[in-house]
């Protein structure tokens, strides 16, 4: 049976948190590597901990949050971007992975069941960086007006390095916190066990 999970007010808190900590990511500012069009900022470093360290739901929730108050007006977009426009733009792909990646990245690493550094590594490869490029890098060429290839070498491969290194720093900080609070991820799933023998 289907049930409808309600968000605590503990959820809505870390909602609310991780969606300011993927806002503050990306703050410090932009730049860009051999005339690619997309920026280089630490946006998907708070993907990857939203995921890692709420798990799917509430991690792809905290970024869709944080699109909603870009969306909104508030500019926390890279480059202190705002509203629709960058959603119309060539990063525009990149923007609506977010979310999806934070779920990938939370069903692959169940942080509700237990951190295990290695499985969190390969959740923020593939949910961080596969989820984002195989998202992003067409809808850059749709919008930069480039060939694939060209979209994938501008958009994906340039920042790989950079991306691989994001993974293994949200790796190591999301093992640190959930040594440090291990109940963080978890409270949801025991108020649902809870609610099952109820």
């Amino acid at each position: 049976m289907i049930r409808s999970r309600r968000l605590s007010a503990p959820d809505l808190a870390r909602v609310a948190a991780f969606a300011g900590l993927v806002a503050a990511l990306s703050l410090p500012g932009q730049f860009y590597l051999f005339g690619s069009s997309v920026p280089v900022t630490l946006q998907t470093l708070g993907v990857m901990l939203c995921g890692l360290l709420l798990g799917a739901r509430l991690g792809a929730l905290a970024v869709l949050a944080y699109l909603a108050i870009g969306a909104a007006g508030v500019p926390v977009f890279a480059g202190g971007a705002a509203g629709l426009a960058p959603f119309a733009g060539p990063t525009a792909g990149y923007l609506v992975a977010f979310p999806i990646g934070a779920f990938v990245i939370g069903l692959i690493a169940r942080p509700e069941r237990g951190f295990h550094p290695a499985r969190g590594f390969l959740a923020a490869v593939v949910g961080g960086i596969v989820v984002v490029y195989v998202v992003g890098v067409p809808v850059l060429a749709w919008r930069a007006g480039l060939d694939l290839s060209t979209a994938l070498r501008t958009g994906a491969l340039i920042f790989l390095p950079g991306d691989l290194l994001k993974a293994v720093l949200a790796t190591v900080v999301a093992a640190g916190v959930h040594r440090a609070y291990p109940a963080l991820s978890r409270d949801d799933d025991r108020r649902e066990a809870a609610a099952t023998r109820t």
